[in-house]
């Protein structure tokens, strides 16, 4: 009887049961989940490369016969294991090359003269050999599995406990071989991709050439992109079909705001008002993203729908994922709404840091407002349970929502009666993250900074140079400015070769005397770090010692310089939005990178801080440099983990399974018609992944 997809592996005759469990324990437990668990490269054994004699920046795929093995013990009890593999053919004085491991025994054993190897791994020269550190390897019988191992281009599997690439490669195949190709069904619309399913998968493990991988990887990038649009558009339907009933007053008290500022909005803030604001006038619930670079001013859009909603009759809530974030909220709608009477509660619990619950605060009644419930709920996660204070929940807004999972953005929803929602963040989106995180969502962009911001300029130094920055420092506190000085641990570490901010508070407490420093961790007790940030508001406290923390939300626009010290250790976006704390007011600013690496890839991604604030295109250079393994959270985005698509690489295939999703729901909404069955079988899947993901 042949093999198909729904086969557990462990009925496999060929399969030894213990083989079986091992793959079951890896997550995969069928021929269909194998199947998917794709090569996370090749190596063409058809021609290797040439044995390099010199370091080089690309690794290499060599083959070799082993000439000699050592162990030499260092450090005392450590152990390095060399093995001299040949080129075939070389010549006495070239054409060799060592292998080199550390306290490897698992090596030692697998290892001895005579045997011939394929390596892979970066060269680097040391003395008069060139060396490979730790590389992968596979040792090379000669046996009759040639055809699988060799002469080939050869499929590179991430392995598990007790089963190599070289074993799973084989179990592959041997399924592969026994595979009936007619009872996979094709999942992927004809007229988006014809290519026959089967073959793909096929191709994707054992290609026979690579183009033929390249036109596989293309259907099976669009079979997943496909999956994760269909769920987006069937979510989209799903919250259209939703009834509710319109939030939105006559507009007297935004006005009122708009009229108290002393700056007028910018277009881009008109512009996400007006679109909010015609949401929430409809009967329809409202699920709208906006986004916007650090500082284009998001707040005050949403205080402006806010405004509008509780004008209508309604209670607006605000979440932020910090206490930090919320109680910054709060006392800006607080400075704001406080002369237009509207009343602001705040309510906050305890970050998991801490290790339990703390009470829920509510700040006591103000006798200048009059009595009543609270219009506007500020609050972190404190928000999402019983007792929050909802009575009539109209709008929603959530900020910096990457931070919040799908569970919790739902759980707040439930709060009200279909209450409409407004999801922010600060980190500008590339346009094919956000079709894919926040394609069920209608999006509204900030792409304007508002005047009267001081330019920031960012430099990155060497270690070397601190003293230099310190001076400098010193001068523009002595000018009546402010700083942060922001690292990456909270203590030192022995694992870890980075600077700790409670270490290095009592330099810079020394260095920058008497002018008062303060330490601020996720540590230190919530009142302890209100009453730091009252102080560093008020300008009394001069420089703030400071982890991530402070990434987002703190707003003190007399702060102009930021010194951030192992600058190599954060993300991109990370450094981005903690340059946002500086450059808000109209003073000149100053972000200084301080990092002693000399990784090509570290410099490149502070070399485009160097060059840009366009929060946008650092988002692009972010995607590009990391991948979207980051970006597109599980847990964050409710979608399934990409498994084979890359969003930078793959843009042009989301965009045209994009497109072939929503055309599909608009044409067959339950996707009833017969050439839709794969596409039912695609959602059907995705939505169980989903489900097991945040369950």
């Amino acid at each position: 009887m042949g093999v198909t997809l729904e086969t557990p592996l462990d009925e496999l005759d060929f399969l030894p049961p213990n083989r079986a469990r091992l793959l079951e324990r890896f997550g995969l437990p069928t021929v269909g989940a194998l199947l998917l668990h794709f090569p996370r490269r090749y190596e063409d054994r058809n021609q290797f490369d040439r044995f390099p004699n010199d370091t080089t920046d690309q690794p290499v795929c060599v083959c070799g016969m082993v000439k000699k093995t050592s162990i030499r013990r260092i450090r005392g009890w450590q152990k390095m294991f060399d093995v001299l593999i040949e080129e075939d053919g070389a010549s006495a004085f070239g054409g060799r090359l060592v292998c080199r491991w550390f306290n490897s025994h698992w090596v030692e054993k697998m290892i001895v003269q005579g045997h011939r190897l394929v390596v892979y791994g970066k060269p680097k020269r040391s003395g008069g050999n060139v060396i490979i550190a730790h590389p992968e390897f596979e040792v090379i019988e000669d046996d009759a599995e040639e055809s699988i191992h060799l002469r080939r281009i050869v499929p590179i599997h991430a392995a598990t406990e007790g089963i190599s690439p070289r074993v799973l490669r084989r179990i592959v195949w041997d399924v592969l071989e026994q595979l009936q190709d007619d009872t996979v069904e094709q999942l992927v619309p004809e007229k988006l991709d014809a290519t026959p399913r089967a073959w793909a998968l096929r191709e994707m493990h054992f290609p026979a050439s690579m183009e033929s991988l390249a036109k596989a990887r293309r259907h099976l990038v669009l079979e997943e992109f496909l999956a994760m649009q269909l769920a987006v558009s069937a979510k989209r339907t799903e919250l259209k079909a939703e009834r509710g009933e319109p939030h939105c007053g006559p507009g007297e008290w935004m006005r009122r705001l708009h009229d108290s500022l002393p700056f007028p909005l910018t277009k881009a803030q008109q512009r996400s008002i007006a679109e909010i604001r015609d949401d929430l006038a409809s009967s329809r619930p409202m699920n709208r993203l906006l986004h916007g670079d650090v500082g284009s001013g998001k707040t005050l859009v949403a205080m402006s729908a806010m405004l509008l909603c509780i004008e209508a009759g309604f209670q607006a809530a605000l979440m932020a994922p910090t206490q930090i974030l919320a109680e910054q909220h709060y006392l800006t709608f607080r400075r704001l709404l406080d002369p237009l009477g509207v009343r602001v509660a705040l309510r906050t619990g305890a970050r998991r840091e801490y290790g339990g619950e703390m009470p829920l605060f509510d700040p006591s009644p103000r006798t200048d407002s009059a009595p009543g419930e609270p219009h506007i709920l500020v609050g972190t996660h404190a928000l999402l349970y019983e007792g929050a204070g909802f009575t009539r929940l109209g709008l929603a807004v959530i900020d910096e929502q990457h931070k919040f999972g799908v569970v919790q953005r739902a759980r707040l929803r439930e709060q009200g009666s279909a209450p409409d929602v407004l999801v922010m963040t600060a980190t500008p989106l590339p346009r094919t993250l956000t079709m894919t995180i926040y394609g069920d969502l209608d999006v509204s962009t900030l792409d304007e900074m508002p005047a009267g911001r001081g330019k920031i300029i960012t430099g990155v130094r060497a270690p070397s140079k601190l003293p230099e920055a310190a001076k400098f420092i010193r001068e523009q506190l002595d000018a009546g400015r402010q700083c942060y000085i922001v690292y990456p641990l909270i203590e030192e570490s022995e694992k870890l070769e980075a600077k700790a901010a409670t270490a290095e508070f009592a330099k810079w407490s020394e260095l920058l005397a008497p002018l008062k420093c303060e330490l601020i961790h996720g540590r230190v007790p919530p009142e302890e770090k209100d009453a730091i940030m009252t102080r560093f508001r008020s300008g009394e406290t001069k420089a703030l010692i400071a982890t991530t923390v402070i990434e987002v939300g703190v707003d003190v626009p007399n702060a102009n310089v930021m010194l951030i010290e192992n600058a190599e250790r954060f993300g991109l976006a990370q450094i981005h939005q903690l340059r946002g704390r500086i450059g808000r007011g109209e003073h000149k600013s100053y972000c200084i990178l301080i990092t002693g690496t000399d990784e090509e890839e570290a410099m490149e991604k502070l070399r485009v801080l160097e060059k840009t604030n366009d929060g946008f295109e650092i988002a692009e250079a972010d995607l590009r440099l990391r991948g979207a393994g980051d970006l597109l959270g599980t847990a964050q985005s409710g979608l399934p983990p990409l498994r084979l698509g890359d969003l930078f690489r793959d843009a042009d295939l989301m965009k045209l399974a994009r497109n072939h999703a929503y055309l599909i729901f608009e044409q067959d909404p339950k996707l009833e018609r017969p050439g839709h069955a794969g596409c039912r079988v695609l959602l059907n899947e995705t939505r169980r992944t989903i489900l097991a993901q945040v369950s």
